[in-house]
Parts: C-alpha cells; structure tokens; sequence
C-alpha cells in the first residue's frame, strides 16, 4: 500500500509560502486599520430628515463592517497557517490529520483544513439571510 506524500514531498517552497503569508497578514492589518480609524473632527456624516438621506453612506457602512469580519476571519487563518509552518504541520488537516492536497495549498496557502473538513463546515455554518 503506497503512503500518502507528505507536503513537503509536493515540493513547495515553504520560504515562499510564509513570506506569502506574512505579506497577507500585514495587507490585512493595514486595511483593518483604515476600516477602523476613527473619523476626523468634524468629517461626522449627518443622515438627514428626509427618506434616502445618507442611505449611500449607510450601505457602505454595514459594507465595511461585512468587510472588517471577512478580513478577521482570514487573517486568523493566515495566523494559524504560519503557526503550522512554525510547527512543522504545514499542510496538514487541523480537523482529521488528513494532508491537504498540493493544488488546495497553491491556491489558497492560508488553508487549514483539507477539502472535505472545509466542505463539512460550511455546511454546519448558520445560513445568513
């Protein structure tokens, strides 16, 4: 029975990928920050009396804060992946000890679980409406 290959056998540049990480996780604080930095005096946006006013600056609020939780949650993952290169478990299932496939890392290097643990919990997430 032929083992399965390890991650490091798929060849990877592991100096690569960390440095790919890092630059992730530095673009996401960035762009956190800017998400989050209080407004300057008297830049205040007021909502008016009539129906509509300020409705622009409302959707982009309520778009921000859909962004700043989208961009938390990838920087968590981008922090476990890092993690995992440091440990040594870099490409490796954190749900079932599976190895992710080489294609998955490539293309998403923030990726700790493999395909079907992914799947699995995006089906038990609860649905927005």
């Amino acid at each position: 029975m032929e083992m399965p290959s390890s991650p490091r056998d798929d060849a990877l540049d592991l100096d690569a990928v960390r440095r790919e990480l890092e630059d992730r996780r530095q673009h996401a604080h960035e762009r956190l920050a800017a998400l989050t930095a209080r407004p300057e005096r008297g830049s205040a946006v007021g909502f008016g009396k009539r129906i509509g006013d300020g409705t622009s600056e409302a959707v982009s609020r309520w778009t921000d804060v859909g962004v700043g939780g989208s961009l938390e949650r990838g920087m968590h993952r981008t922090e476990r992946a890092l993690a995992k290169l440091a440990e040594g478990t870099y490409g490796v299932c954190d749900d079932c000890g599976s190895v992710i496939g080489r294609g998955r890392l490539k293309a998403m290097p923030d990726a700790v679980r493999c395909v079907d643990c992914a799947a699995a919990e995006r089906r038990a997430a609860p649905r927005r409406r």
